[in-house]
């Protein structure tokens, strides 16, 4: 089945949604999204959005403190252009009808936001909906494309193949036409073609045996652009979350940062609070260090978890600022007014992926890369807390305008149908079940929060003997959603592996044990490039 459009936005999160509201003034917009619309890293994001709103806060405070939170990498051209664009474009996010926490104003006389605090900043400026911002976003920016009459959401649709021009003939000019994505539910690929494609499938923790994302972040973004010839950069930094909560046989759940940000100290099995002597901001230090120093507390004790104990705040004041924590803890047995949650470090963000400039475009013309899918230059080494969902409103603001304003070519050539292997194997689940598991195990074990020269080495080899045999399947068996994903997975699994072999230093999120300072010299962002295949 063909389906064409002016624009084609992959993924529904806060980028994908804001961009196709803002393109859709111009045209016909085609949304395709793996699983239910509101499905995405958006809609778990629990701590807010950073933006100054506060007298006492300041566009200087929140560029510096990214800065020294991205450890020497951030583009400080696009992380001031984000930050001092970011309190008009979270107010249009009000004008979709966003929610934000508010409370009474000190000394009376009517209410006010609400600013949180988390790790790394040094004012209160996180905007939240307590703390279920992601859900409220998705809420306010759904209900404006359900309303609108020039956008269609394609459900359970997983992008298998971004489609080139110079696929169909190598004499033309390189340019993205399209995608090729699979319905998840009828089995069928059906071809989109568009001039204009914004990725925004969000981010890989799948990669990894502990993650806070959802079970749909597989990288499928990286994966495509890189297939499809787009540059890659700075995949070795992966944002451990620090605080994933303990409970073996659930499903992972984030306990934000914001707990901390609200008096939140992490202890040991003692009780004993341990931040104390690993950085000057203790329990709201970068979350780098925090990962790193749970990492290693628990490797010093062999505890399974350490704890995060809010217990000496008030209860009320608890349960009415984390109420779903409050309740999904309470739900398990775990009434954190009473007794400390027990976390552990899980994989959380993407800092590097695709590169883009400014307006989110790629290096591949007709290809756009917004949210964490983006490399921007905003995060450097390391994410500064609730930075991103700031990022993805900004990138895809300046997106649309690019995307609206700019020559569209005519359009492509014919796309042929896909041709998809028809052969079936009664082997193909436990075998692809079973490479999913060895890749998220072989990530943790050997491309985790600490690396080593070996590890890494180990982790490549074996990497590529799943990539062939991967490889073999997608080309010879009937196409499934699971396969695509394990493709995907595979894919960017390698991307990461590559650019931390290539980055001889420890520098914010990459920390090995080979080259433990971080080098004096120039600092360079880690570029992956591969001609399309």
């Amino acid at each position: 089945m063909k389906h064409d459009f002016d624009f084609l936005v992959v993924g529904s999160g806060i980028a994908g949604l804001s961009f196709a509201l803002k393109v859709a003034e111009g045209g016909r917009v085609g949304i395709v999204t793996k699983k239910s619309r509101a499905e995405s890293n958006t809609n778990y994001a629990q701590g807010g959005i950073a933006c100054v709103t506060s007298a006492e806060d300041s566009f200087e405070l929140h560029v510096q403190d990214t800065l020294r939170a991205g450890a020497g990498l951030c583009h400080e051209d696009v992380v001031r252009t984000i930050v001092e664009e970011g309190p008009a474009r979270v107010r249009e996010l009000v004008e979709f009808g966003m929610r934000f926490t508010e409370r009474e104003r000190e000394g009376g006389g009517g209410r006010e936001l609400d600013l949180g605090r988390e790790g790394g900043h040094s004012k209160r400026r996180v905007l939240h909906a307590k703390d279920a911002t992601g859900q409220e976003v998705e809420r306010a920016l759904l209900a404006a494309i359900e309303s609108h009459g020039n956008i269609e959401v394609f459900e359970d649709h997983i992008g298998v193949n971004l489609i080139t021009a110079r696929k169909l003939d190598p004499s033309s000019p390189d340019r993205c036409i399209g995608l090729y994505a699979l319905d998840r539910k009828g089995g069928e690929v059906h071809t989109f073609s568009a001039p204009v494609t914004a990725l925004a499938t969000g981010g890989c923790g799948q990669v990894y045996l502990h993650t806070t994302n959802p079970e749909i972040a597989t990288g499928d973004g990286v994966a495509m652009a890189w297939r499809a010839g787009a540059t890659i950069a700075n995949m070795e930094f992966i944002q451990f979350h620090p605080t994933c909560l303990y409970r073996p046989g659930t499903k992972p759940f984030l306990i934000s940062e914001a707990l901390r940000g609200e008096g939140g100290r992490l202890v040991d099995q003692s009780g004993r609070a341990f931040m104390e002597h690993a950085h000057p901001r203790k329990d709201l230090a970068p979350r780098d260090i925090v990962a790193r120093a749970i990492d290693a507390e628990m490797k010093r004790s062999g505890a399974a978890c350490v704890y995060l104990d809010l217990t000496h705040r008030p209860a009320e004041f608890t349960r009415d600022r984390f109420p779903m924590i409050h309740d999904t803890c309470l739900r398990l047995g775990i009434d954190i007014t009473r007794e400390p949650i027990p976390v552990v470090p899980a994989a959380h963000y993407q800092c590097g992926g695709v590169a883009v400039d400014l307006y989110g475009a790629t290096t591949l013309r007709g290809l756009y890369a917004i949210g964490e899918v983006a490399h921007t230059g905003l995060h450097g080494a390391n994410r500064l807390a609730s930075n991103s969902l700031l990022e993805a409103l900004v990138i895809a603001h300046r997106a649309a305008l690019r995307a609206r304003n700019s020559d569209r070519p005519p359009r492509p050539p014919e796309i042929p149908a896909w041709e998809s292997g028809g052969l079936t194997n009664p082997d193909e689940m436990v075998v692809i079940s079973h490479n999913w598991d060895e890749i998220r195990r072989l990530m943790w074990d050997y491309v985790g929060i600490v690396r080593t020269n070996r590890r890494l080495q180990r982790a490549n080899t074996r990497l590529q003997n799943l990539w062939r045999e991967i490889n073999d399947f997608y080309w010879n068996f009937k196409l499934t959603s699971d396969l695509v994903e394990l493709r995907n997975l595979v894919r960017v699994a390698l991307l990461i592996v590559g650019c931390a072999t290539a980055r001889h230093e420890s520098r914010g999120l990459h920390f090995t044990l080979d080259y433990p300072e971080s080098s004096d010299a120039p600092l360079n962002d880690t570029i992956m490039r591969r001609a399309e295949s």
